[in-house]
């Protein structure tokens, strides 16, 4: 497994990563057994980048991560604060930012959280910068090694960067949300922070295996939030609609190579921008893990190519995602 650098914190991590937020049944049901194996397959794939937060399955990721953690030496685990009852939408205080994460440490079974970022917090408290202050402090007191943001839009991930303790933006980038690469990637470049991008399938479409028509379980937020019901509708099949997605995927497939599945080509596309440092996917089968580690391997895209995808995604995938972006 190739590895790259986590911005200022230091970190060498694989530039593929592990998406946690299904080991929280948020994906649909997954017993205690499955998320072990998924965990084990992963750490022996070299994935050293885990990723979850508090509020998948109410703790259940992070107490299980937290189970086999040991088992898993030189991993970084990277969780998130900020969405939870006690402190959504506007409710946020320094004392139950520090609660939240205490609680994290708890469920992982460490002493120090490795990477705590903000999870996708409203606009205004990003704008106040309080925010910001709290988590240097909480670095210093020890709880904290390093504090990120989880950001839904550009504009957002470009407020945050202007704070010097940011060490990480997590951000939706995939080939059916791209605006990121023109501004705020070589932002963060500049500024030594690391990306990881989050959503690099756009919930699935991106695997190029959906059909019109399609169900999903009803405890799966590609289910409940397809239209954006229960949270920011682009956490949602980047807030392509779903049958529209499945068309684009259609033609899209006939501007990429055929020497790899779709979702490969996919993750190389994102891996292709060098101001990123991991990519999060999740998995609820192994045989999907090892499709995600090939996709380190295969040669990146020509320029020409690139270019190409880029007038694709202007031209007919931007006017069909909806919220901000």
């Amino acid at each position: 497994m190739k590895t790259r650098r986590l911005g200022k914190t230091g970190f060498d991590i694989s530039e593929i990563g592990m998406g946690c937020w299904q080991l929280g049944g948020d994906f649909g049901p997954l017993g205690d057994e499955q998320a072990h194996t998924i965990l084990e397959d992963a750490r022996e794939a070299g994935i050293t980048f885990w990723d979850t937060a508090d509020v998948y399955g109410d703790g259940l990721s992070e107490s299980r991560i937290g189970a086999m953690l040991s088992e898993a030496p030189g991993t970084v685990v990277a969780t998130k604060v900020g969405r939870n009852g006690s402190l959504y939408p506007d409710k946020y205080t320094r004392d139950g930012v520090r609660e939240s994460l205490e609680r994290s440490a708890k469920r992982l079974k460490v002493d120090a959280l490795d990477l705590a970022q903000l999870h996708c917090v409203p606009t205004e408290v990003l704008e106040d910068g309080e925010i910001f202050t709290w988590m240097d402090d909480l670095q210093k007191d020890g709880l904290i090694r390093h504090w990120g943001a989880s950001v839904e839009t550009v504009d957002e991930g470009l407020l945050c960067l202007k704070h010097r303790g940011l060490s990480t933006l997590q951000i939706i980038f995939n080939i059916f949300r791209q605006d990121a690469a023109s501004k705020l990637l070589p932002a963060a470049h500049k500024a030594d922070v690391g990306i990881i991008v989050r959503l690099p399938l756009a919930s699935g479409l991106l695997s190029g295996k959906f059909r019109k028509g399609q169900q999903f379980d009803p405890s799966d937020h590609r289910n409940y939030n397809r239209d954006g019901a229960a949270f920011s509708v682009g956490e949602t099949f980047s807030g392509i609609p779903f049958e529209t997605g499945v068309d684009l995927v259609v033609e899209l497939r006939q501007l990429l190579p055929e020497n790899a599945p779709m979702s490969q080509l996919a993750l190389r596309w994102i891996l292709d921008h060098p101001a990123v440092s991991t990519v999060i996917a999740g998995v609820s089968k192994p045989a999907q893990l090892k499709g995600n580690v090939a996709a380190s391997e295969l040669v990146p895209f020509q320029a020409t190519l690139h270019e190409q995808l880029r007038a694709f995604y202007e031209k007919k995938v931007r006017p069909q995602v909806r919220g901000q972006i």
